[in-house]
Formats: structure tokens, C-alpha cells, sequence
């Protein structure tokens, strides 16, 4: 009997494990928030009228088995490097607790049902997007950031296609408010993908990757780059505004938001302290939902 609880006991020991594993192959946070982002968009586009919670659940899934997929071959492809960094040392296939050919069969499988949600249940346009989102972030950003810190503003057009999936899989077209939706986040990407770079710049140095704009590091160079593209937030965040997608005191809140992240880039250049590179990692994740629930309040 005892032995009997015991094998009970190392089974579901077993399976806890094994579950997550898969929620740090699929990086669960992070897949968490892309999709988020394009549910919001999805409920913003103008053909919804009412919320349907059945759609909202079958893109949240389709949107995270694909993104969860993207994310799964990321750690396939750089399972060397990460095992190199402090920082991803212990996920799945870095660590050895999970085969390279187990992420592949993973990858393939999530993807492909993903991509049948969004195609069956929503539109051919939203799949095509995701589909291409998927390319994009797994085979051409992911290689590319061991070559050149140019890889940051290639990763960025697949985070923020996100908004456009979502606009689509809502409206079945691509519109001036599916684009507004999209240049938000795309700006957004770098201050909060500079500041990461910023505090995590050694454990990417010794893995080779090459993510800050200036290749001596953390430099005057590399903190301006932030301040510019947190400006260019200021006149896009203004847009959902002129073409009536949002109304005008979600414009206020947008701008403050905008205004916010200028400061904190500002700050930045300033102090050149990690201290402060954490001060704009931790307002970007704290923007996005504040602009998009926003833009979403005036809706409803």
C-alpha cells in the first residue's frame, strides 16, 4: 500500500513538472500579455458590437497556442545560449530536462491548431497574419539577434502584429484603426525592449546577442534611442483620437501614459543607471493595458 502512494506520489510529481516545463516553453507571462493585447483589439474593431464570450475565449486560445508555439521554438533554436545565461539556464531545453524533437513536435502541433482556430472559427486574413507573425519572430528575429541589434526592430513588427490579428479577426479587413492599434505598440516595443537589454546587457553579451542599439552597450547612445521612441508615442497615441476610435478622455489617459514613458526615458539618460533602465521596463508593462483598457472603457 505504501509503495502504491508512493508511485502515486512520484506520478503526479511527474506530471506537475512536465506542466511546468510546457508553461515555461510557451512562456506563459509573456504569451499571456501578447494576447491580451490582441483580444483588446479584437473587442475595438467596429463589426463588435457585444461581447461574445465564446469568440473571445477562441482567440484568446488560437492566439496563445501560436504564440506559444513561437516562443517554443525560440528556446529550440537557442537552447546553446540560453543555457549560457543565468536567466534562462533552467527552461526546458536549455537545462536538458526536455529534447530539442519533444519542442519541435510541441511547436508544430500548438501552432498548427492555432492557426485552425483563428481560420475557422474568425477569418483566412486573421490566420494569414498570425501565420506570418509566427515566421517572422521564430525564423528571422531569432536568428538575427545574434548578428545585429537591428533584430530589436524586426522582432517588433511581429509584437505588434498582435493588434492587427486581433482588429481582423474582428472586422475581416485591415483599417486605419487595426494600423493606429498597431504603431502604438510597435514604438512602445523599444523603450521596453531597451530597457530588458539594459539590465540583462551581460547575460547577453555572453550569449553573443546583440539587442541594445549601440554595440559598446549601455551607453548615452542607447538611452536617447529610448527617449525617441517614446516621443514618437506622444503624436500615434493621438490618433485613435482623430479618427474617432477613441474618445477624448481616453486621449488624456493615453497621453499621460505617453508623457510617463518619456519621463522615465528621459530619466534614463540622465542617470544611466540600471536602476533607473528597471523604471522604464516596469511602466512598459504597466502602459499597454492602461492605453488599450482606455480605448476600450469608451467603447463600452
Amino acid at each position: 500500500m505504501k509503495q502504491q502512494d508512493n508511485a502515486l506520489q512520484s506520478s503526479s510529481f511527474t506530471v506537475a513538472s512536465k506542466v511546468r516545463d510546457y508553461m515555461m516553453l510557451v512562456k506563459f507571462s509573456l504569451s499571456f500579455m501578447v494576447v491580451f493585447s490582441s483580444v483588446i483589439c479584437y473587442l475595438l474593431s467596429p463589426k463588435i458590437i457585444e461581447f461574445n464570450w465564446k469568440m473571445i475565449i477562441l482567440l484568446f486560445a488560437g492566439g496563445f497556442l501560436i504564440t506559444g508555439s513561437a516562443n517554443t521554438i525560440n528556446q529550440v533554436v537557442e537552447r546553446e545560449t540560453d543555457a549560457l545565461m543565468k536567466r534562462t539556464a533552467k527552461r526546458p531545453i536549455a537545462s536538458g530536462r526536455m529534447s530539442a524533437e519533444e519542442g519541435w513536435i510541441f511547436a508544430a502541433v500548438t501552432g498548427a491548431l492555432g492557426l485552425f482556430i483563428l481560420g475557422y472559427f474568425f477569418n483566412t486574413l486573421s490566420a494569414v497574419l498570425a501565420a506570418f507573425s509566427l515566421f517572422l519572430y521564430a525564423f528571422i528575429y531569432t536568428p538575427l539577434k545574434k548578428i545585429n541589434s537591428i533584430s530589436v526592430l524586426v522582432g517588433a513588427v511581429p509584437g505588434a502584429l498582435p493588434c492587427l490579428i486581433g482588429w481582423a479577426a474582428g472586422n475581416d479587413a485591415l483599417t486605419a484603426g487595426g494600423w493606429v492599434l498597431f504603431a502604438i505598440q510597435f514604438f512602445w516595443q523599444f523603450p521596453h525592449f531597451w530597457a530588458i537589454a539594459w539590465i540583462a546587457h551581460n547575460d547577453y553579451a555572453k550569449a553573443g546577442f546583440r539587442m541594445l542599439p549601440s554595440v559598446e552597450g549601455p551607453t548615452k547612445y542607447s538611452a536617447i534611442q529610448s527617449v525617441i521612441y517614446s516621443l514618437f508615442l506622444l503624436p500615434v497615441g493621438i490618433l485613435p483620437y482623430l479618427i474617432h476610435m477613441s474618445g477624448f478622455v481616453s486621449m488624456l489617459v493615453i497621453t499621460g501614459a505617453n508623457l510617463w514613458m518619456v519621463y522615465q526615458s528621459i530619466r534614463l539618460y540622465r542617470e544611466m543607471q540600471t536602476g533607473a533602465a528597471r523604471r522604464v521596463m516596469f511602466s512598459s508593462y504597466i502602459y499597454l493595458p492602461v492605453v488599450l483598457l482606455a480605448m476600450l472603457a469608451d467603447k463600452v
